[in-house]
């Protein structure tokens, strides 16, 4: 397992929870948005943190802290991942996991085991236009269709929260997209679009967001599916 760093306080990782964010290396896709080029790029070179290190953080934090979130990269790539949500849990500690969806099967055996509260999936664009901007020739959307629905099913039935969200940007999404994506999701529990902001650390740079009343707009789109969806942030 290589943590690549540690966020020791975050108030927006997850959502109402005070909370500290792990970050592990390692992705499957090269969105050029993505704004942990490290982690995804150069996996074996991010800033390590040896994970007895943050288990001693997390230890003198029970009482303070309420959560952990687990991101990345893309933490179900990593086959530790259910190890280091257990010994998370243990500490008392509610866990949430960022994923890509790409890794169904690992989101299934967390949900069954019944250690992870809360699970936030990006959804990058609508089916079609996947494989553009996750950045992967010939991608196959079929096991993140399989994720997006087994969280559908899951929330549905009390077993785990969830949230889908997408981060927006100029060149790859338009208003099309959000039709598909709300036509894909329609039933979700909740639904955020993200504006892209350049962190200036992206594995491609030059990219830009489409401002407020643009994200408004694809917001009035999105809700025809999806009424509860929401701009986060804003």
């Amino acid at each position: 397992m290589v943590v690549g760093g540690i966020r020791k306080l975050t108030l927006l990782d997850y959502p109402g929870i005070t909370a500290a964010t792990v970050f592990l290396a390692g992705c499957n896709l090269r969105c050029p948005f993505c704004h942990n080029a490290p982690l995804v790029l150069c996996p074996g070179k991010a800033g390590q943190i040896d994970i007895e290190e943050v288990f001693a953080y997390l230890k003198k934090r029970r009482g303070l802290l309420d959560g952990v979130c687990i991101t990345g990269g893309e933490p179900t790539l990593d086959p530790e991942l259910p190890w280091l949500v257990r010994e998370i849990k243990k500490l008392g500690y509610l866990v949430k996991v960022d994923t890509n969806g790409t890794l169904p099967r690992v989101l299934r055996g967390l949900i069954d085991e019944g250690c992870v509260d809360y699970i936030a999936m990006d959804i990058k664009n609508s089916p079609a236009k996947y494989a553009m901007t996750v950045g992967v020739v010939d991608f196959d959307t079929r096991p993140v269709e399989e994720s997006a629905a087994l969280l559908i099913e899951c929330g549905k039935a009390g077993r785990v929260d969830y949230e889908f969200r997408t981060t927006v940007v100029r060149g790859f999404h338009e208003e099309q997209d959000f039709h598909e994506i709300g036509r894909w999701l329609r039933g979700a529990k909740r639904y955020f679009l993200q504006e892209f902001v350049d962190s200036g650390n992206l594995v491609a740079p030059g990219l830009e967001g489409f401002g407020r009343e643009k994200m408004r707009e694809f917001l009035e789109i999105v809700r025809r599916y999806i009424p509860g969806a929401e701009i986060r942030g804003q």
